[in-house]
């Protein structure tokens, strides 16, 4: 499991804003700049790098969940999908 920040270091979207450098190829950064505009930027970002972090935790949370219960049934995993896009636990074959 991932190292975490002490805890007195802020949660990710807390604390102050501070730039860093990143490294991004031009066409990337051309699509950003084109979807965000170029002051809309750092929020956009800033908002992708918390999804990945809290993507991140909830892996490692099923990881260790499955080391301790064994892997998910993939039947129930697909008739809760069917039920969460709207459909009934039996159409999950239909789709």
């Amino acid at each position: 499991m991932a190292a975490s920040a002490d805890a007195d270091s802020p949660a990710p979207g807390e604390g102050p804003i501070r730039p860093v450098s990143v490294s991004l190829h031009e066409g990337t950064i051309a699509a950003l700049k084109a979807h965000t505009g170029r002051r809309g930027m750092s929020a956009y970002v800033e908002a992708l790098i918390q999804r990945q972090l809290e993507r991140d935790r909830l892996r490692e949370l099923i990881d260790d969940a499955e080391a301790e219960h064994g892997p998910a049934d993939q039947a129930a995993v697909e008739a809760k999908r069917a039920i969460l896009r709207g459909g009934t636990a039996g159409s999950a074959d239909a789709a």
